[in-house]
């Protein structure tokens, strides 16, 4: 299965497991998430599963943003055929959507339905993508781990420097891609297979080995892993 899950990441923590060794864990609310459309190879020349997490207050929702999980009663809506109509999940506009690639149209699920953590309990390992924490302009000690320059005697305020960014006659400038100082973080980051410890359908919440890119509260997507196969 393919279908993955959209959450919110809460911290970090430890867990025994079954045999008494404790465990690094990032607890993450995986749910509930709404199936909000059903994406056909017929009618969209795809197929995927639209997932919808949280919710959005109507005041901050656009008209567009509600009817699409809810009939508003617009020209459009209207103006469609029944056989053309699409089925709405109902409810509020969630926060966050995002879409999850199917190899068929037959993968079992119907507009409206919840997903809960437990959709991920049979994965062994799981991808889970969210955007890095934003560190600002940052020099290359911090964004590339470069040592900087000697402190011995005669250095005077070069030690977080660099150094040489390049050639000197030949080629005469700076390659492309040379590493040095700039914006650090605020990208999309993806930790792979990472472990399943446990999955808590009472409260929402998947529990993984590790550590998940982004900080408390920021979005992420967990999908079963792209490198490693089930158990």
């Amino acid at each position: 299965m393919s279908v993955g899950l959209i959450g919110r990441k809460i911290g970090m923590t430890q867990v025994y497991d079954a045999d008494g060794v404790i465990v690094p864990v990032t607890v993450i609310e995986a749910g509930p998430c709404v199936v909000t459309q059903i994406r056909t190879l017929a009618r969209d020349g795809y197929s995927a599963v639209q997932l919808g997490f949280g919710q959005l207050s109507r005041g901050k929702a656009s008209r567009a943003r509600r009817g699409h999980v809810a009939q508003i009663g617009g020209r459009r809506q209207t103006a469609r055929t029944a056989e053309h109509a699409v089925p709405k999940a109902g409810g509020e506009p969630p926060r966050w959507l995002r879409e999850f690639r199917t190899t068929d149209d037959a993968h079992g699920f119907t507009v409206g339905q919840q997903l809960q953590p437990s959709l991920l309990q049979a994965e062994k390992f799981v991808d889970v993508i969210g955007v890095s924490r934003g560190r600002g302009f940052s020099g290359g000690m911090r964004r590339h781990n470069f040592h900087g320059q000697p402190a011995s005697h005669g250095a005077k305020r070069v030690h977080r420097k660099r150094g040489s960014v390049g050639a000197s006659a030949d080629p005469s400038r700076v390659l492309p891609g040379t590493r040095m100082a700039g914006h650090y973080g605020a990208e999309q980051v993806t930790s792979r297979n990472l472990r399943v410890v446990r999955a808590d359908d009472a409260n929402n919440l998947l529990l993984v080995r590790g550590a998940v890119p982004g900080p408390d509260g920021a979005f992420v997507i967990i999908r079963r892993s792209a490198k490693k196969v089930r158990s």
